[in-house]
C-alpha cells in the first residue's frame, strides 16, 4: 500500500508539471521528451520504493516505532550527505594509485565509481542527469585530458533509446535494491510470525 501510495503521488505531481509546463509554453512534449519524462517517473517511483522498503525492513526488525525511524533517517543521512565523502576519502587509501601508472589511476577511479553507486542516491542522480539532459553520453567520472571545462563543446541530444541503454544499469540497480530490500523485510516479518 505504501509504494502504491507513493506512485500516485509521484504521478499526480509529474502530471501536475507536465501540464504546467505545457499551459506556460505553450508547446505539446514530442514523443521522446514524453518518453524521457515517463523513465524518469519510473525512476522516481523505484528510487523512493528503496527508500520505503529500506524503512518497513526497520520497522520489522526493531520493535520501537521510534528506534526503526531513527535508524530509517541515519541510513538516508549516510547516503544523502556522508557516502561521498566517506568514499573519497576510503577509496584512494585501500587501492591507493602508482601516480605513475596510468592503469593503476584507471583502476582507482573504477573503484571509487562503483563505490559511489552503491548508494541509492547516486544511482538516482546519474539517472535523472541521463534522461533530463539528452546530451548527456557518458555516466563515467570525466578524466579531463584536453584542459577544456566541462560541456564546453556543445553536443547533439542522445536519442531516448540511447540514454535507456546509458542509465539501464542505474535503473537496474534501483528497482532491485527495492526488491532485495523488500524480500528481506518480508522473509524477517514471515520468521517473525511464524516464532510467535
Amino acid at each position: 500500500a505504501g509504494l502504491a501510495t507513493i506512485a500516485v503521488m509521484l504521478t499526480a505531481l509529474w502530471l501536475f508539471v507536465l501540464g504546467l509546463g505545457i499551459l506556460r509554453l505553450g508547446l505539446a512534449p514530442n514523443t521522446q521528451e514524453v518518453l524521457r519524462a515517463l523513465a524518469f517517473l519510473l525512476a522516481a517511483i523505484a528510487f523512493g520504493g528503496v527508500w520505503l522498503a529500506l524503512a518497513m525492513l526497520f520497522s520489522v526488525v526493531f520493535r520501537s516505532a521510534a528506534t526503526a525511524a531513527l535508524a530509517a533517517l541515519a541510513v538516508w543521512m549516510l547516503f544523502a550527505f556522508f557516502w561521498n565523502m566517506i568514499v573519497q576519502l576510503v577509496a584512494p587509501v585501500i587501492f591507493a594509485p602508482d601516480p605513475f601508472d596510468a592503469a593503476s589511476i584507471l583502476r582507482t577511479i573504477s573503484a571509487l565509481q562503483t563505490s559511489l553507486r552503491l548508494s541509492p542516491n547516486t544511482l538516482f542522480v546519474e539517472t535523472a542527469q541521463a534522461l533530463l539532459s539528452p546530451e548527456t553520453r557518458t555516466l563515467a567520472l570525466e578524466v579531463q585530458l584536453t584542459g577544456l571545462p566541462s560541456g564546453s563543446i556543445p553536443r547533439a541530444p542522445l536519442p531516448f533509446d540511447q540514454s535507456l541503454v546509458l542509465i539501464w544499469p542505474q535503473l537496474t540497480g534501483l528497482l532491485a535494491g527495492f526488491i532485495a530490500l523488500f524480500t528481506v523485510g518480508y522473509i524477517v516479518f514471515q520468521r517473525q510470525e511464524v516464532r510467535a
